[in-house]
């Protein structure tokens, strides 16, 4: 019995099989960690869902942007625009199982795990964890979202989660306000500016950054307490590197023509499929 965490699928569903059989992957003996941006930008959202569905008592899922704006679209919260790769979830004739059962996946995933170096904890967002969330906080604000997406006024909270502020939690003044924010922490950050606010317009590599932004994982991280490792997707132009032990970066950017990846959690192997088509 294996546990392997994914980068982000984004729709590479030839690349996404082929990597399971290279992990001889086992449904009922193998769990998968799907890091979010299960859909968008590769050519077989659907696929991907409805493999995943089919499995899906065989793997921690958690939500990532892309799958959000999907739900949105759906939902007639949001537009669809001329980037997005998902018209054919929209059109397939599961449609609602599909989005009811997105809607239920959760923003976070936790879970012990025996390793070669013994008992470790593993923590899976898509984009990370603030710098300023423990455990406890980070399960607080998770469970929210979660609820307030699976509630009877799922659309109304959809309309107001997008956009880019507030971009720091002293700038909150209601609960839209810090919901948004929570959301973005979870799903779409990357850099923070020196004042301690999250900026979400830079999305490129460390090194050619703004002087003035620094990556949120390069801070002191309340949720890595002992034995504690954070696995997250998201941010493509990083490689898969963060140079840190306790913190990796699954998203290899297989929808803009590189690789998926996955990493066998016990041993921390790692196994990858070039982009296929």
């Amino acid at each position: 019995m294996s546990n392997y965490a994914f980068g982000d699928l984004q729709g590479c569903y030839k690349e996404f099989l082929t990597l399971l059989s290279q992990i001889n992957f086992e449904p009922k003996k193998d769990t998968l960690w799907i890091c979010g941006d299960l859909v968008n930008r590769g050519p077989e959202s659907l696929n991907c869902l409805t493999y995943l569905y089919s499995i899906k008592d065989s793997c921690k899922i958690v939500l990532g942007n892309h799958d959000l704006h999907l739900i949105a679209v759906n939902e007639a919260a949001r537009n669809i625009s001329a980037d997005d790769t998902f018209e054919d979830v929209l059109g397939s004739d599961d449609v609602k199982m599909l989005m009811s059962w997105l809607k239920s996946l959760p923003f976070h995933s936790i879970e012990k795990i025996k390793t070669q170096k013994g008992e470790m904890l593993f923590v899976m967002t898509h984009a990370g964890v603030p710098p300023h969330w423990d455990k406890d906080q980070l399960i607080k604000n998770s469970n929210e979202l979660s609820e307030h997406l699976k509630s009877d006024n799922a659309k109304e909270f959809l309309k107001s989660a997008f956009g880019n502020t507030p971009n720091h939690p002293d700038k909150c003044k209601t609960d839209e306000d810090r919901l948004r924010l929570n959301l973005n922490y979870l799903t779409r950050m990357r850099f923070y500016k020196s004042d301690g606010s999250l900026d979400l317009t830079y999305k490129g590599k460390i090194e050619t950054a703004p002087s003035n932004l620094k990556p949120w994982f390069k801070y002191e991280l309340k949720i890595l307490e002992n034995r504690t490792h954070l696995l997250f997707g998201h941010w493509a132009a990083l490689n898969g590197i963060t140079n840190s032990k306790k913190i990796t970066a699954l998203d290899t950017g297989c929808a803009w023509g590189n690789k998926l990846t996955t990493i066998r959690l016990e041993d921390n192997s790692i196994f990858s499929c070039d982009k296929l088509n």
